[in-house]
């Protein structure tokens, strides 16, 4: 790989030992990142076997991409079966929250993104150079 690859990639590392607690899980958001703009915001989160993410609703879409182990995402009385490999799509407004069985006995990694039309307008006019640093 030439000084000139590795200048077009930049690789965040997962470092597990620097998750923060916060929201029931442990996790790392993607921001802040140097040089990246994005029209979305994104974390890397694990739950813990008996971890239960706090319930919460919000204006914004959600997408999560499940990377390790199984939970359950919880709508109102509903619990969808959420495995490694699997997306869940949130519309704006909908209360949810996620729950590692302890019977499970690993942690659930996933990724959650989640975007707005004000992170989009904001990456839209960064991108166009109308606007100072993101």
């Amino acid at each position: 790989m030439t000084e000139q690859d590795l200048a077009l990639v930049d690789i965040r590392r997962l470092e597990p030992e620097h998750l923060t607690r916060a929201y029931g899980l442990d996790m790392k958001l993607l921001y802040p990142w140097d040089g990246l703009t994005a029209p979305f915001r994104g974390a890397w989160c694990v739950l813990r076997p008996g971890d239960a993410s706090v319930a919460h609703a919000h204006h914004e879409h959600e997408i999560f991409i499940g990377m390790a182990g199984r939970a359950e995402v919880v709508t109102g009385d509903r619990r969808h079966a959420f495995a490694a490999g699997d997306i869940v799509f949130l519309k704006p407004g909908i209360e949810h929250h996620l729950v590692n069985d302890p019977a499970h006995g690993e942690d659930f990694s996933y990724y959650a993104i989640w975007w707005d039309r004000e992170m989009s307008a904001e990456f839209a006019a960064h991108d166009a150079g109308e606007a100072g640093p993101a």
